[in-house]
């Protein structure tokens, strides 16, 4: 019976344990990813990125300027959590330009650094660039009442 209860003990500690660290990375976060330049850009892109976390769901978003395109269109995807790590993948299309990106990173306390790579189709050619940034999120006493944990 002894035994049947520490089990039972353990095994809700181990739950509880694994609902916690998932809200405690529930939050947004922000950062900026930079990325090597293409043939077709002035130089390498500084761009901010905003990455999403609620209940083990992953979303983001990050800007893409171009010369030549008016709007400011949206990369953007979806990713997982696995222990400390995150990886990201989304995609982003304008005319005959397109690419698929992926990134990955580990978190350290409130913040997470990233590298990945852009795959760019560009009419026809297929070009690979690097990236790289961080994201954070803010520290506690900045979320609002309801995103702050118990």
């Amino acid at each position: 019976m002894r035994t049947g209860c520490i089990g039972l003990i353990a095994a809700a500690i181990v739950s509880a344990a694994t609902s916690a660290n998932a809200q405690i990375r529930d939050a947004v976060y922000r950062g900026t990813m930079i990325c090597d330049k293409l043939p077709f850009t002035a130089g390498k892109s500084r761009e901010a990125i905003e990455v999403t976390i609620a209940g083990g769901a992953v979303r983001y978003a990050r800007i893409v300027r171009l010369r030549g395109i008016g709007s400011l269109p949206r990369e953007e995807g979806g990713g997982t959590l696995s222990g400390q790590n995150i990886s990201l993948q989304g995609s982003w299309k304008s005319g005959s330009r397109q690419y698929e990106a992926k990134y990955a990173g580990s978190f350290v306390r409130r913040h997470a650094d990233l590298k990945g790579t852009q795959t760019w189709n560009d009419g026809g050619k297929t070009l690979t660039r690097d990236c790289s940034g961080t994201i954070k999120r803010p520290l506690r006493i900045f979320l609002t009442r309801d995103q702050k944990q118990p």
